[in-house]
């Protein structure tokens, strides 16, 4: 069947039983994850460590994979170590500059959704031109193929974009209407490169846009890796039989069950905010929020982070960080030329979520 006419999709086709209430559901959860993120004073910290989650589960089902020591150990995609890394560090900017792109303006545009796609890709190729592109199963054989036609991609990506933003009195609900935004975009698969990871940011940045969330911190990816061949076989489905109704519910039980899980990973956060807080405040004379904010937005920090966001020197910097390590607050690693001082029970709440998904 192909790409298929968004606009004549009738509102009434989504007020089934099941969609309703897992619709119910899924908004529920939803609501309560935008009211706990905001409960973080630095959201900083939230945006820093959770969407670094997202980016590495998004990238592995592309099979791009990576260790979580791996990811907290590097910075700046453009000096990573190994291809996999770097592109996973690029999934985060990809996601952070599509953010405050949306958060600005309110929009999500065609031009956001292609320089999300350039940042990942690292290339400004943009929409298909050529034809020839297929998707294909494990065997090799074609499942799917999109539109070949350059002008056609265009056309298709334009009433996408007039779709994400239109707002009729008898509209369909934002999180069925990502669902079907989310399906449209993979079925026009308009890039070479890159499609599944930019579709996946599009979804995150949608619910932002209609105010459902203020950061992008539910990784719906997290779901999609541990039913990745659901996930595709349900893709196929509205393709080959218009099956709307099973794939809105599976997005739906996706939102629902990682809005609930990140909810407990916020206030786990938080819990071990007002500890080490607490903690560094009645031993150390140095203590400030800068410093409590460097521990949680870099799980693995280092010297010159703490020298860059403290303002102090050098040799302040790493008197501070050799003292709570020293007393066990942080645990000093020598990794190359780097001394690293990881903040072990972050690392471990935020590992625990890998390990959660793998059960």
């Amino acid at each position: 069947m192909g790409v298929l006419p968004l606009q004549r999709l009738s509102p009434e086709r989504f007020d089934t039983a099941p969609i309703l209430k897992r619709l119910n559901l899924a908004s529920r959860h939803l609501a309560e994850l935008k009211g706990v993120a905001a409960s973080i004073p630095n959201q900083d910290i939230l945006i820093s460590t959770l969407t670094l989650q997202e980016a590495r589960d998004s990238s592995a089902i592309e099979n791009i994979v990576t260790t979580q020591d791996d990811l907290y150990r590097q910075e700046d995609p453009a000096d990573a170590a190994g291809t996999a890394v770097k592109e996973v560090l690029r999934y985060r900017q990809a996601l952070r500059a599509g953010y405050a792109q949306v958060r600005a303006s309110g929009l999500l545009t065609l031009n956001t959704i292609l320089g999300v796609q350039e940042q990942l890709e690292c290339n400004r190729a943009g929409f298909r031109r050529l034809p020839g592109t297929a998707l294909r199963d494990g065997a090799g054989r074609v499942v799917y193929e999109p539109p070949q036609d350059p002008n056609e991609v265009v056309r298709l990506m334009g009433e996408l974009e007039r779709f994400i933003h239109d707002e009729p009195a008898d509209a369909i609900d934002p999180l069925v209407r990502m669902a079907l935004i989310h399906h449209q975009f993979e079925s026009i698969h308009p890039f070479y490169d890159g499609n599944g990871r930019t579709g996946r940011i599009v979804n995150v940045l949608y619910l932002v846009k209609e105010g459902l969330l203020d950061i992008p911190v539910l990784y719906l990816s997290r779901h999609i890796v541990r039913t990745k061949p659901d996930y595709y076989r349900l893709l196929q489905a509205v393709r080959d039989e218009d099956a709307w109704e099973e794939w809105v519910i599976y997005m739906l039980d996706a939102v629902a069950n990682t809005a609930a899980e990140t909810v407990e990973t916020i206030h786990a956060i938080r819990g071990l905010l007002h500890a080490t807080k607490q903690r560094i405040r009645a031993g150390y004379k140095f203590y400030s929020q800068d410093l409590i904010n460097n521990l949680f937005n870099h799980p693995y920090t280092r010297v010159e982070f703490v020298q860059r966001e403290l303002g102090v020197s050098r040799v302040t910097a790493t008197r501070y960080l050799d003292l709570l390590a020293s007393d066990g607050l942080l645990e000093k690693r020598r990794v190359g030329r780097h001394n690293y001082y990881v903040n072990r029970p972050l690392f471990e709440l935020l590992s625990s979520g890998e390990a959660r998904a793998g059960a």
